[in-house]
């Protein structure tokens, strides 16, 4: 059986949840199993905010955070500068992606050694460019998509 769980971070009002939702809606939409819910409190926008997305080929009958990620998609771009604090219990071999503009030689080196596969897109930048807002969870989930090849685009 695939199952592929990823847990994605950033702050109320980025597109957190919604980015999840969008990528259990295409699988669902590819013929897979998903789920898709967020973890939020009562906080105002730009509070950190958790959302998880289940996939797989079968019926999925766990109801339950995701501890063990396969992917990490962290879309704020203060977060993604220390990408530590938030790969807690990725997979190891995981995937992690990031919204940073790049460059950063100590996140590198500090994925290569972790054993993960690091993804920098500067959804940032995309987000400004092409709608004039910081909304970043479209540019990272397209990146996402085209990287682990779950859909064609």
């Amino acid at each position: 059986m695939m199952l592929i769980e990823v847990r994605w971070h950033g702050r109320g009002g980025q597109g957190v949840v919604t980015g999840s939702n969008l990528l259990a809606r295409s699988m669902i939409f590819e013929g897979k199993y998903a789920q898709h819910f967020p973890e939020f409190g009562p906080e105002r926008a730009g509070a950190p905010v958790k959302s998880y997305t289940r996939i797989s080929d079968e019926p999925i009958e766990i109801h339950c955070g995701i501890y063990e990620p396969d992917m990490v998609i962290i879309i704020d771009p203060v977060m993604s500068r220390n990408p530590r604090e938030y790969v807690y219990g990725l997979k190891k071999g995981g995937d992690v992606f990031l919204n940073h503009s790049g460059g950063d030689e100590e996140i590198i080196k500090w994925a290569k050694n972790a054993g993960f596969k690091l993804h920098v897109l500067d959804a940032r930048k995309i987000s400004l460019e092409e709608i004039n807002r910081e909304i970043y969870n479209v540019p990272m989930l397209a990146a996402m998509l085209k990287v682990k090849k779950l859909c064609d685009l």
